[in-house]
């Protein structure tokens, strides 16, 4: 079963698009906790009270490739809590002539998960708008902070509680 992907072509040079990729509070969302850019390193998304995920960088090729692996994950609005956990949210990146291609793939997520509607539509926003716009034009529009993180989801996902 195919994984959900999309693609998006920029002026840009691919260091740029890296570059611009791994500032996940500029084109997600700005309730990100911890590194979004450093090898092995584990970042919290969380979105209101919707969801919570865990994510860590796992493979990075300068310019190329960048591989997240979603590592926890809970949704509010599905029965199955495991959809997304060890899913990989995969950007390649290749000039073509003057242009970078940019494809996005959430490996596992697939048609038959309970959240894949509102999952694609979501990374397509994210992805063609949000992202899209950052690198293009140096604004994205990522969610807004929502406030500070509660003691419970701090101690129930190992947060640093700051």
């Amino acid at each position: 079963m195919k994984s959900f992907t999309t693609t998006i072509e920029v002026n840009q040079n691919p260091e740029q698009v890296f570059q611009t990729i791994q500032d996940f509070r500029a084109w997600w969302s700005m309730d990100i906790e911890g590194k979004t850019n450093v090898l092995n390193e584990t970042f919290f998304y969380h979105y209101k009270e919707v969801h919570l995920c865990k994510i860590k960088l796992i493979e990075q090729i300068a310019n190329k490739k960048l591989v997240y692996l979603v590592t926890e994950n809970q949704f509010n609005f599905t029965q199955n809590q495991s959809e997304w956990v060890n899913t990989k949210l995969i950007f390649d990146i290749e000039s073509q002539g003057s242009q970078t291609k940019i494809t996005f793939t959430h490996e596992g997520l697939v048609p038959t998960y309970e959240c894949y509607q509102v999952c694609e539509d979501a990374w397509t926003s994210y992805i063609q708008g949000s992202l899209k716009s950052l690198i293009t034009t140096g604004t994205g529009k990522p969610n807004p902070k929502e406030g500070g993180l509660n003691a419970e989801l701090v101690e129930k996902w190992g947060l640093p509680n700051k």
